[in-house]
């Protein structure tokens, strides 16, 4: 029985640790097992700080990490990423649980997976690195302005409710609410971002000296958010600090897994939900497929984009069923993977597990870390984040250029992300098609008196035929003077021509008949030249008006004018 047609076309189920694991040894695992527990310590203070500031309970954080990261190392088209919660979803998920629930966002969350899984079995994981970098520089900036004014109530330790309102709404509240705010969390918070930022200097001033030591080496190995997770944890309790801490907001945090459990779905909800199905969708893509390319410059690598966006499918339909919300490939993490060492899958895997240890031995620990704390991690994060060097350089580039990337990263902050992704496209859409539309050029071909003599007139069209192009084709309509017997177009230089470009020259071709002219084509590739074909125009045409090249065209153009001149 022979395979239908678009099942050839699917893309094969093949995850990276297959090939990974071809020549593997104790050596490499013992590599892997480094990375993927030092990673793993990493994601710790990430996975519950960005559920928190999602407007979702710590837990759900470290569900994800564990869950999604697991299925993203193990069955994904990279050997180095590391899967997990992601400060890009903050804003996304925090909207969507603010004005569709916990449970739609679980929904979402399922449905998205679902979409990614099908964009990597159609091979779709190639279109999205089409994407113009000025959007995703745009949004990605975006995001991070976001994430930091998210962290501002806990920052401050101002007593204000879950605010609500568009963006200017949101900051005036925040605004107003600054002169109650808790000293005592603001001078936490401030000190933990001065760490975090100083951190690299102070690692450096303690290893000085002592490159023999096992110290340096072990502390190289902590990073910077796992100590001041631990120091200002301690400080806040020593000190009696009266902060918000995750014990105060939301309990302990559970030793296990939850139990594997199917949402109900309302088939009246789904059609509210596809905004923010592809929204995630979306945003998942491409932070997961951009997050791998930076994995593959750092180790000289290739990921199958199309495997990791099925396996980041499987991860997003996975995590809400434990408890988690969406995942994706997180930059951070993937690159402190291959600077620890990390050489296959089997890294992320371990990170998966180190966290599941971690959760169950030192859960009830976290209930004194401060929100104060976690928040300047979050700031911290959303600083790394953004590309802020791009715009001092922005002066570099085209007016073009400078008007997706501003439009976009303002929309994000201003408005929301999927209308500052979708401005941006048909941005991006509309300034393309100007550029193209402007190389395209009609170039009068120089001819000899005598060509010019008996009313030849011939331009050479450099360029694409299309839709923003017609204007030229009328203009040569309104151009074509009462002397000229024949028209030649060398089209050998054309890259394509559309079907509105096609009935431009048909029309050309139509008023020229009519006043008695003739119009010649010439240098036709095979674009063109099935087209001519399959519209039918080729058989409007008479015999002779399409010419392999210019020299037949010329030779041509000459036969009409001595048979205008006899029929005279």
């Amino acid at each position: 029985m022979a395979t239908p047609q678009f099942l050839k076309t699917l893309k094969p189920f093949k995850p990276r640790i297959v090939e990974s694991m071809q020549g593997y040894n104790s050596q490499r695992f013992l590599k892997d097992l480094g990375a993927g527990v030092t990673v793993g310590v990493v994601a710790l203070p990430l996975a519950m700080a960005f559920a928190i500031a999602s407007g979702l309970e710590p837990q759900t954080g470290l569900f994800t990490a564990i869950v999604a990261g697991f299925i993203i190392s193990a069955f994904g088209g990279s050997s180095y990423q590391i899967g997990g919660p992601a400060g890009a979803f903050i804003v996304v998920v925090l909207g969507i649980v603010n004005q569709y629930g916990v449970a739609n966002l679980i929904a979402c969350t399922l449905m998205a997976g679902a979409l990614l899984f099908l964009m990597g079995l159609t091979g779709l994981g190639s279109l999205i690195r089409l994407i113009p970098v000025s959007i995703v520089i745009g949004f990605t900036n975006g995001i991070a302005v976001l994430i930091a004014l998210s962290q501002v109530k806990d920052f401050f330790g101002l007593n204000i409710d879950t605010i609500q309102g568009n963006f200017f709404e949101k900051n005036w509240a925040l605004l107003q609410a600054i002169p109650g705010l808790n000293w005592s969390a603001f001078l936490l918070a401030s000190i933990s971002l001065a760490f975090l930022f100083l951190w690299p200097k102070l690692f450096a001033t303690l290893c000085k000296g002592r490159t023999e030591s096992v110290f340096p080496k072990m502390l190289q190995s902590v990073p910077g958010s796992v100590i001041l997770l631990l120091v200002g944890t301690l400080v806040s309790f020593g000190l009696g600090l009266d902060v918000e801490t995750i014990g105060s907001k939301f309990g302990e945090i559970p030793r296990s897994l939850p139990t594997l459990a199917l949402p109900s779905i309302e088939l009246a909800n789904v059609q509210t939900l596809i905004g923010p199905t592809l929204t995630i969708a979306f945003l998942c893509a491409i932070e997961s497929l951009l997050c791998a390319r930076v994995a593959d410059g750092i180790a000289h690598e290739k990921h199958d984009p199309n495997q990791e966006l099925m396996a980041q499918g499987l991860a997003n339909m996975a995590s809400p069923l434990f408890g988690g919300m969406p995942a994706t490939g997180t930059i951070a993490r993937t690159v402190t993977n291959i600077r620890s060492g990390g050489n296959s899958p089997v890294a992320g895997i371990v990170h998966a597990f180190t966290l599941l240890i971690i959760m169950m031995v030192a859960a009830p620990l976290a209930f004194h870390i401060p929100l104060a704390v976690l928040s300047a991690v979050l700031m911290f994060v959303a600083y790394n984040m953004g590309e802020w060097r791009e715009f001092p350089k922005l002066k570099q580039y085209s007016t073009i250029y400078k008007v997706i990337m501003l439009a976009t990263f303002l929309l994000t902050v201003v408005v929301d992300l999927t209308v500052a992704v979708q401005v941006g496209l048909v941005l991006a859409g509309v300034f393309f098609i100007y550029r193209v539309s402007t190389l395209t050029e009609f170039i009068p071909i120089y001819l000899k008196d005598e060509d010019r003599a008996k009313g030849i007139v011939a331009y050479k069209i450099y360029g694409s035929l299309f839709f923003a192009v017609v204007g030229k084709i009328e203009n040569l309509i309104l151009n074509t003077k009462k002397s000229t017997q024949v028209l030649i177009l060398d089209l050998h230089q054309t890259i394509s021509i559309d079907t509105t470009a096609l009935e431009g020259l048909e029309e050309l071709n139509a008023e020229l008949q009519r006043a008695g002219h003739t119009l010649v084509f010439c240098g036709l590739n095979n674009q063109a030249l099935s087209l001519f074909k399959r519209s039918g125009f080729a058989a409007q045409l008479l015999p002779g008006q399409i010419q392999e090249d210019f020299s037949s065209a010329i030779l041509h153009a000459h036969a009409i004018s001595i048979e205008d001149q006899a029929g005279a």
